[in-house]
Formats: structure tokens, sequence, C-alpha cells
């Protein structure tokens, strides 16, 4: 196994871009890629369902946080105007929100599947569609989904969560077809394991080291390591990629 690189210092790279975060709250990737953000230069709002742990974590990056449940529409009308007031328009929206499980399909309730899709993959459709009624006027925006390596490569019990992923990523190549012809960017990462308190706290200790020995460097990435591509794609290092989801992922094939 090898250990965690230096983390990577901010070099203004979103200096002066308003960037919106769903799923923003405690120490997974959402917080991770806003306190990237933040020190990238860029105004920050983030968003999340558990209040509580969304205001801890807003006072923590000293940014706006406001409540939303991506699964309702009227919550994300509201997030995405409010943002857009507070920022003085979004920029970059990040989105981040999902909600995993494990299930065998043949055990599978329509609860469970529905939840899962709701959540990952309806949800970003909604936040998606706000984000581009409030850019599509601006003439310029950037879009970054997660989506997962699930979305590409088979493991049981996460038929529901796969379906999700792979449904995100296709949902980003169409709509950055119609969005380029707005100004606006639509890109992907496609992460494969990330450790933080949550993922550990929700998964037993034998799946995240068989999952952590299938990667090349033995070990699950730092929560930081994928902001730093979801910051690379939010910038304008990235301006002729649309449509793309990139592998942050050390998996062997």
């Amino acid at each position: 196994m090898t250990t965690p690189p230096t983390y990577v210092p901010g070099h203004g790279l979103l200096a002066g871009k308003g960037v919106l975060i769903t799923a923003a709250a405690g120490t997974g990737i959402g917080a991770a890629t806003a306190r990237k953000c933040v020190e990238e230069g860029a105004r920050v709002v983030i968003s999340d369902k558990h209040e509580r742990r969304l205001a801890q974590t807003a006072a923590e990056l000293g940014v706006h946080a406001i409540a939303c449940d991506v699964t309702n529409e009227d919550d994300v009308q509201r997030l995405v105007r409010d943002a857009a007031g507070h920022l003085g328009g979004i920029d970059i929206l990040v989105n981040n929100a999902g909600l995993g499980g494990s299930a065998q399909v043949h055990e599978m309730t329509d609860e469970q599947w529905s939840v899962v899709l709701d959540v990952t993959l309806t949800g970003t459709f909604r936040m998606t569609r706000a984000a581009l009624n409030h850019m599509y006027p601006r003439g310029s925006g950037v879009i970054v989904n997660n989506a997962s390596v699930l979305g590409w490569r088979a493991q049981a019990e996460q038929a529901h969560y796969a379906a999700a992923k792979a449904g995100v990523m296709a949902l980003t190549r169409a709509t950055a077809m119609e969005a380029a012809a707005h100004g606006v960017r639509v890109n992907a990462v496609a992460p494969s394991i990330a450790m933080h308190a949550f993922l550990a706290k929700v998964t037993s200790d034998k799946l995240l080291d068989e999952l952590s020995q299938r990667e090349a460097f033995g070990r699950p990435a730092e929560p930081w390591e994928i902001a730093n591509v979801i910051v690379f794609l939010a910038s304008d290092y990235s301006s002729y990629m649309t449509g793309e989801v990139v592998s942050v992922s050390s998996q062997h094939a």
C-alpha cells in the first residue's frame, strides 16, 4: 500500500467564480470539493439535506449554506435561486448528491430501487435542469457531475446504484451536446473508492479492504484527490472538454 501524496495547495484556478455544491456536508467528496474551491479562490455555496452537519461544515469552511433535498423540486428551485442571489450568479454547479445501499436484485424492493434512483440520478437531473435555466441566459457555465466506476464495472448488490451512476454518465453526455450551443460545459468524474468517515460507518471493514486491494496503489483515494479532478473540470484548464466522464481510479482493468 502506498501512502497518500502531499496535499496540493490552491493555485487560484477558480478565482472570482461562483460555485454551488450539493451534498457537501460532512467529510466526503462534496465537503472536500468545497474546501478546494475556496482554496482556489471561488465564492462557494454548499447544500445538503442534513441541516446540522451542513451548518457545521459551512462554519468550518467559512462559506454560505442552504439546506436542500434534491428529491424535492421546490427545494431545488429555491436552492438555485438563492445561491445565484448570494453568489451573484452560479458559474459552476457540482452535482455531488447520491445515495447508495446494498441488495441483491432478486431481493431488492421497489422502494430500495426507487430511492437510490431518485436521489442519485433524478436529483442530478433536477439540479442540472434548474442550473441550465440559470446559465443559458448568461451564455456560460460549467456543471460537474459525480458518477462512479460502478457505472462501468460490475459489483454484486449494487445494481440500483450502478444503474443510477450509469444514468448520470449518459445524462452528462447528452446534456453536454445540448448545452454547448449555450456556452455551458458538462462533464463528470467517476471515482472508485474514496475513504471518509461516513463510508467507513456504513461499509464493513472486510469490504473496504477488499475494494482497496483492487486499486493499483493498494489504498482508497483521499476525498481531496477526487476534488482535485472536479476542480480541473470546473476550471478553464478543461475549456475544450465537454460530455466527458473522467475515471478517478487506480483499479486494475
